[in-house]
């Protein structure tokens, strides 16, 4: 018989729905930790049930913020179906029909809500900023991250992101002046929205290829002219200018910050994947990738070659902070990770008594074969490669070492002058870690900056899921990487009221500091 409006359930009714509420407690889980097991449960929880239940939450976390009060349940359609009186499109949807491992969500407590508007807020959020004083060459490296990295250190972990940013800040500092004058000698003085604040940039660094485009092609288009010139801002030098945050580190830190490919000539540069010798080098054997190098050493028009440049920056800031506790840090993407390398590689051959030097890269492609690995070990270079499975670009140029051929010592020498290898200690995460991200998102999602920084931020271990207590705002993620999120999550972050226009993602409103 159908309810109508007005109608009250009898008393053995009511007993029956609460005694059938009490046997539907949700698990155990991060974001519901009052929630408790059910009566009935499987032996052993899977993993598919554990993701499950994860997306369970988060369907949670993410219910519209303002829920009206039941209604008297009303005469529904002709099929005899009851709906619910002035609910809306979304709310009458039940989520258990069309996925089924979702379920009906309840009440949504307002320090959830404040968490998922925390989640969407152009508000970056850290771990606490922890002493490192008595740490810090291990969180630089000089155990090559032994057990920090599986499960993640969480003063590592922001260590990492916070080095991304500082990529971030260079990808924004060339897209918001990617045009080089022709008619200076010099470029002009460049500013820089630094994501920390205890930084301030002392050098711009430029990278020049050494092939060029016919001159008519800058007059067939001459709005693009920055994407056929030869020489363009790559990045730049920054050093801690802040008493607390060195001794909060352990030593003033300088960072060398290097962007991904932007140009046509850079891209072609990138093509260049036959494998030569390092000039100065005396050993053959040693080679590295012919278009990074070009655009590591050639020199431009009016600005020195990247290698020139780093060289003569890092000695004026040891000469400048003598007797002082120094680090090196060279950061980087996609080309950038490829040049911090080589980089790495200039400081440690033109400075013998440099200080510490490590490399934090993101989705780096090879660069050398096994002798340049060798010559970046025996120099003590610390590497960490943060790669992403479903990351294309780390796996080219050319196969890596483990297609060597079986035969003799000579053969397999031969093998290797010629096979492309990494180096360093690896950071390996997943795209499929993340609740918001689709499993089967595109090759851009997977190379993305923004989405590798996401990842890292929720990473536990190799063999736990995504971490429940991420602080890293999804804002520009869902911004740069609308597509690539989960529908589920794009249609709830816009029921909570907020304004598509917010997510036109700005860099952190830092101080800007002068480059020089």
């Amino acid at each position: 018989m159908l309810i109508g409006v007005g109608s009250t359930l009898p008393a053995q009714n009511l007993n029956v729905i609460h005694a059938r509420r009490a046997s539907f407690k949700c698990h155990r889980s991060p974001l519901n930790p009052s929630s408790q097991k059910p009566v009935s449960s499987v032996s052993s929880a899977s993993s598919t049930e554990s993701t499950r239940e994860h997306l369970s939450n988060l369907e949670k976390l993410l219910q519209q913020t303002n829920q009206p009060k039941p209604e008297p349940a009303i005469k529904g359609s002709s099929n005899g179906l009851i709906q619910p009186k002035g609910r809306g499109l979304q709310e009458g949807l039940n989520l258990s029909r069309i996925w089924p491992e979702m379920k009906a969500a309840e009440d949504m407590s307002p320090s959830h809500l404040n968490r998922l508007k925390r989640l969407l807020s152009k508000t970056m959020e850290y771990s606490p900023r922890n002493d490192l004083g008595s740490r810090w060459r291990e969180y630089h490296g000089c155990n090559d991250w032994s057990g920090l990295l599986d499960p993640l250190d969480e003063n590592l972990r922001r260590e990492v992101v916070r080095y991304g940013e500082f990529v971030q800040a260079a990808y924004h500092g060339f897209h918001s002046n990617p045009a080089m004058s022709t008619d200076d000698e010099t470029p002009l003085p460049r500013h820089v929205a630094l994501p920390d604040r205890s930084y301030k940039v002392t050098k711009s660094l430029y990278a020049t290829s050494s092939v060029g485009l016919p001159k008519w092609v800058d007059d067939v288009a001459p709005d693009i002219g920055w994407m056929t010139q030869r020489s363009s801002w790559i990045g730049y030098v920054a050093v801690c200018d802040d008493r607390r945050e060195i001794n909060r580190m352990g030593r003033r830190d300088i960072v060398i910050a290097l962007r991904g490919t932007a140009t046509c000539l850079e891209w072609a540069e990138n093509l260049r994947a036959q494998l030569v010798q390092i000039p100065g080098s005396k050993d053959p054997t040693r080679r590295v990738e012919c278009g990074f190098l070009s655009l590591h050493k050639t020199r431009g028009a009016h600005v020195p070659s990247l290698a020139e440049s780093v060289v003569h920056e890092v000695k004026r800031l040891m000469e400048m902070y003598e007797g002082e506790s120094l680090s090196i840090t060279i950061t980087g993407h996609s080309l950038g990770a490829a040049l911090s390398l080589l980089v790495a590689d200039e400081i440690s051959s033109c400075t013998p008594d440099a200080p510490p030097v490590a490399v934090f890269s993101f989705g780096g492609p090879r660069v050398g074969n096994k002798g340049f690995v060798d010559r970046l070990n025996e120099k003590n270079i610390k590497v960490l490669r943060i790669v992403n499975n479903q990351d294309l670009i780390t796996k080219v140029p050319a196969l890596p070492s483990l297609f060597i051929r079986e035969g003799s010592e000579q053969q397999q020498q031969k093998d290797h002058l010629w096979t492309y290898s990494h180096v360093g200690t690896e950071l390996r995460i997943d795209t499929k870690m993340s609740p918001y991200l689709k499993s089967n998102a595109d090759i851009a999602c997977c190379h993305d900056l923004e989405a590798y920084l996401h990842l890292v931020d929720g990473f536990l271990s190799s063999n736990c899921p995504f971490r429940s207590n991420a602080k890293r705002s999804l804002a520009r993620l869902l911004h740069d990487q609308r597509s690539n999120v989960k529908q589920l999550y794009t249609h709830k972050a816009l029921s909570l009221n907020l304004d598509r226009d917010m997510f036109s993602f700005p860099m952190a409103s830092c101080l800007p500091s002068p480059s020089q």
